[in-house]
């Protein structure tokens, strides 16, 4: 019951990359940098299981970034001409590769952290990818054409590959492929018409544990201004958790602590698996024990006990490693507390 996770990424170490940023650049080359993000990969794997994770990650220490990472991978998507593009909405600004021909996998994308990861460890072991509509968001089309068909179709095929890596990742052992979707809390009537289904795509012949991950971004100041404008109650996921209920995928992957959200809308994703997220990403206090327990009391109020995994809200990446280690700890020790608390039936 309670068994603890994070949402995917944790803080690149200093002598791997940039500290305190999104888009960090890395500090080697070729085979340096590769025994680089191996050796970050299996410091963070250590650092969580010393923590007590029950279910642990790549920290996702080999990638950029959460989608560009996968982007590297694929061809007809030019990286050399990058191009400043709004996204999320235009909430913020940010260099993008384009998609400048046919969708194709160069190759396998996560081999060497995956099965890295799974060497080292005995526990379940989760592994994140973008979804479809993220990516989406993220690149600058120069050929399925403009327009919402154009968009679909372009999720879709990387739906297609998304799918192709999920499957050789499985293979790989991993337990839970998740897919992170933040686009489902900006593009609302799109997610829930053709988003979830192009999820599902990515999902499909998945027989491991199939996620997703939906989060109010990152602990940046675009995002932070962004949730200011938001109101007093937070709502977005009212749109997207009834096609999300619907759907194959088996876990939801949630923003709450220190968020608007009504904790009465965990109530539709009824059959669902929920990843309550108990740490907040935006700020540098660390939570106390006392309170990760609240609030996994409180989100049992719409969640049954054992299908509530405590979680972090959303990644880890920007955040001072000292930081991201106390706050994998705190998570533990509150969801021990409510263990202890609620573990009678």
């Amino acid at each position: 019951m309670f068994e603890t996770t994070l949402a995917g990424s944790l803080p690149k170490p200093g002598w791997l990359a940039e500290t305190d940023k999104l888009w960090p650049q890395w500090r080697a080359q070729g085979e340096e940098l590769i025994q680089a993000k191996k050796d970050a990969t299996l410091l963070w794997l250590k650092t969580q299981e010393d923590a007590g994770l029950d279910i642990v990650g790549d920290g996702e220490q080999a990638r950029q970034h959460f989608v560009h990472g996968f982007l590297e991978a694929v061809e007809g998507i030019d990286f050399v001409n990058k191009v400043k593009m709004g996204i999320r909405n235009n909430r913020y600004e940010a260099m993008v590769p384009q998609v400048v021909g046919p969708l194709r996998l160069k190759g396998r994308v996560h081999a060497l952290e995956a099965q890295l990861a799974r060497a080292h460890t005995r526990k379940k072991l989760k592994f994140t990818l973008p979804g479809p509509m993220t990516i989406v968001d993220t690149v600058a089309d120069r050929y399925y054409g403009e327009g919402e068909e154009g968009r679909i179709k372009m999720a879709f095929a990387f739906a297609e590959l998304l799918n192709q890596e999920a499957l050789a990742l499985q293979a790989d052992g991993v337990d839970i492929i998740q897919f992170d979707e933040p686009a489902f809390n900006v593009y609302l009537e799109d997610a829930a018409d053709w988003g979830v289904k192009a999820l599902e795509r990515a999902a499909q012949g998945l027989t491991c544990t199939t996620a997703v991950h939906i989060c109010y971004g990152y602990g940046i100041q675009a995002n932070i201004d962004w949730k200011q404008s938001l109101g007093h109650e937070w709502r977005q996921y009212e749109k997207i958790f009834p096609a999300l209920a619907k759907s194959q995928i088996q876990q939801v992957s949630l923003e709450c602590y220190h968020s608007h959200v009504p904790m009465s809308l965990m109530a539709l994703l009824e059959g669902k698996d929920v990843m309550v997220g108990v740490i907040d990403v935006a700020s540098e206090t660390v939570e106390t024990p006392e309170q990760v327990a609240e609030t996994i009391g409180q989100a049992l109020q719409f969640v049954p006990k054992h299908r509530l995994f405590p979680c972090t809200n959303c990644g880890m990446a920007p955040m001072p490693r000292e930081v991201a280690e106390a706050k994998l700890r705190a998570l533990v020790e509150g969801a021990a507390i409510a263990r202890a608390r609620h573990g009678s039936s």
